[in-house]
């Protein structure tokens, strides 16, 4: 499928779960051939979300779609800032900056992620808490 598709959709692509929510990354360079940049949908399940972590090497860009939540990130001098987010906000995450993300709601938050260049979607993949469900494949919630 590399390098092949230039318009995705989640049917077309596998999903990253774990216990907080799961990942669906539509453009990688193992589905569009993109090697400058991954997006993908991040869905943190309700009260659930991620461990304070960093990706070496990338920056990342958070849009939330839909939910709310709260966005840590580490500032310059390494002290957290806390910011809560919802539909239409934004939190930039430089290189090797760490950072964590928590739904603070009963619905689901939804996010689009982008990181570049690409490469920690693959880090995500090979996790011993990730489970890949095949393209095509509804995920159990």
């Amino acid at each position: 499928m590399a390098g092949d598709l230039r318009f995705i959709t989640p049917d077309d692509v596998e999903t990253q779960v774990f216990d907080w929510g799961s990942i669906k990354w539509l453009s990688e360079i193992r589905t569009t051939g993109c090697d400058r940049f991954t997006s993908g949908v991040v869905i943190l399940e309700p009260g659930k979300g991620h461990a304070r972590h960093n990706h070496p090497g990338s920056d990342e860009v958070l849009y939330v779609i839909s939910g709310e939540g709260d966005q840590m990130v580490e500032n310059r001098d390494g002290n957290p800032v806390v910011r809560h987010l919802r539909a239409g906000d934004m939190a930039y995450i430089p290189d090797s900056a760490f950072h964590s993300t928590v739904n603070t709601t009963w619905e689901p938050l939804r996010i689009l992620a982008i990181y570049t260049p690409g490469g920690p979607e693959a880090v995500l993949r090979g996790l011993p808490d990730c489970v890949v469900i095949p393209a095509g494949v509804i995920p159990n919630r």
